[in-house]
This record gives C-alpha cells, structure tokens and sequence, in this order.
C-alpha cells in the first residue's frame, strides 16, 4: 500500500526545490528537485523511507557532479568588458582639485573628463598627474601618481 504522507514529502520537495531555482536561477536546487523526481517515483513502487532517502541522496549528488559543470559550461554569463575599462592603468592630470568629503573632483584621462575620486581619501590639487586604479560606475578612483 502506497504512502501518501512520503509521497506528498517527495512533492513538497521537489516544489521547493523549484521554486527556490525559480527564484535563484544560478543552478542552486535544480539537483536537489531531480532527486526528489527519483525518490517521488521509487515513493510509487511502494519502497520503505530509508531506500527513498538513498535513491534522493545518490540521484542528487550524480546529477550535481554529472550535469552541473556541463551547465556551468554553457550558461555562464560572460563578461563584457567596455571602453571604458581600457583607462584603468591610465595616468591623467588633475583639472579641478580632488576632494572625497565636498565631493568634488575631475580627472582629464585621453582627451576625456572624469568626476574623480581619491583611493585613500586625501585631496589632490589640480595640476597633479593621477593613476586611475578603478572605476565606480561613472567616477574614477585615481591616486597620486609615482612618476
């Protein structure tokens, strides 16, 4: 006689393993909700706790050692680097004085005006040549340069 109360176990799984991928969609639960699929069907031929639990636990781990990096392979998102990325490295000159605390500052980089920022927090005069270390969305983060 089948067991309804590990047959709805095995489905409450798999809906929240799926709807926790739903939610995260970066390959999470997906393995955990294929385990669950296996031990919902092993549920069906009327096997005891213990085998269910084992088909889960091997059904789950296979497809996570099995799948996920052919997955990984495939879905991962690529990184597109922007033009604006070719000036980290780049020196510049200073063309209004650097100060974090008024939030004031201006770089001018290859012909280019940035709002700049110091690195360590220390104002720089305009006229000084900068290094441009990063870049916080449309702000350069500069320090003094060594040269």
């Amino acid at each position: 006689m089948l067991d309804f109360s590990l047959l709805s176990f095995w489905l409450i799984v798999i809906i929240v393993c799926l709807v926790i991928e739903a939610i995260t969609l970066d390959l999470v639960s997906i393995w955990f909700a294929i385990g669950g699929m296996a031990a919902f069907i092993a549920a069906n031929f009327d096997t005891g706790a213990i085998p269910q639990f084992a088909v889960f636990a091997i059904v789950s781990a296979c497809s996570l050692a099995g799948i996920r990096p052919f997955c990984k392979k495939w879905l991962q998102v690529k990184v597109q680097a922007t033009n604006s990325d070719r000036i980290i490295g780049k020196s510049g000159i200073v063309v209004e004085d650097i100060d974090n605390l008024k939030e004031t500052g201006a770089v001018k980089i290859s012909g280019l005006i940035w709002t700049a920022r110091s690195l360590d927090n220390n104002p720089i005069d305009a006229g000084n040549i900068v290094e441009v270390v990063s870049i916080e969305g449309v702000k350069v983060i500069v320090k003094a340069s060594e040269k």
